[in-house]
């Protein structure tokens, strides 16, 4: 039964009164027409060799390309960065708080490198305890700085997408930078020794002072890097990967914000000894005596 029912399909096909799918006869059409092309024998090899090898003297050969994408090439680097949002996305508070050591600790050496190479003092040397004093202000800073930046992505989301960065730029600048360039200057002056009177006091008044050298300064300055960086990166990066695009710029802002430390200090010191070899008493000239000249007759008579 099934054989008839074959066969006679088979013979309606012939004559066409059942049509064949359209598809299945532009696969056939494609299929024929490969076959027949792979089976056609290939031209004289001897000829198109002869013919390639023949190039004109002015001529440059063609140049291979490795074939794919573009983006293939990218791959090295989307290795490591992926790995770094899986790790963000399990432990965010580790992950940032490693990232923020990383760049304290890159950006106090080359600010204590640049102090070296221009410093002419044949004394100076590297200062361990400048690179703990960093160490221990970016971890302190890591997890209430990733969380100030959580909370003002999620701010006037509703707005249109440039009044939206605009506002975030604004009061990044106007609220968290005077507050972080505040907490960094003191803290440098609290883990250090000119914080801190012989008898253990806190020096606040110095530590003020410090404050009031430092900040606006550094205030003005942040206006020319931070809101474009602070702009591209609301835009364009995403949540886990903010921090490293940050982090490569805070490298270069923890150097200057540490030489704009060490100018401070390093004034200071200068300031105050300055001021101790003024109130020194100065000790009143002694005058001159003339020495003694003994008569001639005198020398005569002896």
């Amino acid at each position: 039964m099934i054989i008839s029912a074959s066969a006679g399909r088979a013979l309606l096909l012939r004559r066409g009164a059942i049509q064949r799918p359209r598809s299945l006869n532009v696969r056939q059409q494609q299929y024929r027409q490969q076959s027949s092309s792979s089976s056609k024998p290939p031209s004289n090899p001897s000829n198109s060799s002869s013919s390639q090898s023949q190039a004109l003297p002015g001529s440059q050969p063609s140049q291979r390309t490795i074939p794919g994408p573009t983006w293939l090439w990218l791959e090295p680097f989307n290795v490591p960065l992926r790995h770094y949002t899986r790790l963000h996305k399990r432990r965010p508070y580790i992950v940032q708080l490693c990232s923020a050591l990383l760049i304290y600790l890159l950006g106090d050496l080359s600010a204590q490198r640049i102090t070296l190479s221009s410093s002419s003092d044949p004394d100076a040397a590297y200062n361990p305890f400048q690179t703990a004093r960093a160490l221990t202000i970016g971890a302190l800073s890591a997890i209430p700085s990733y969380r100030w930046f959580l909370w003002l992505g999620n701010q006037w989301n509703g707005l249109n997408k440039p009044l939206s960065i605009g506002l975030k730029v604004v009061v990044n600048q106007i609220v968290f930078t005077p507050l972080f360039n505040t907490y960094f200057f003191s803290m440098q002056m609290l883990l250090s020794s000119s914080g801190w009177t012989a008898d253990g006091r806190v020096r606040w008044t110095a530590i003020k002072e410090r404050v009031v050298e430092t900040v606006p300064r550094s205030w003005v300055n942040s206006w020319k890097v931070w809101p474009s960086v602070t702009a591209v990166s609301f835009l364009w990066i995403p949540l886990e990967l903010r921090s490293v695009f940050a982090g490569v710029i805070a490298i270069g802002w923890q150097t200057y914000l540490s030489l704009l430390n060490a100018r401070a200090a390093k004034a200071k010191a200068a300031g105050s000894q300055q001021l101790q070899e003024s109130a020194q008493p100065k000790s009143a000239p002694q005058p001159k005596i003339a020495p003694m000249t003994v008569p001639a007759q005198a020398r005569t008579a002896m």
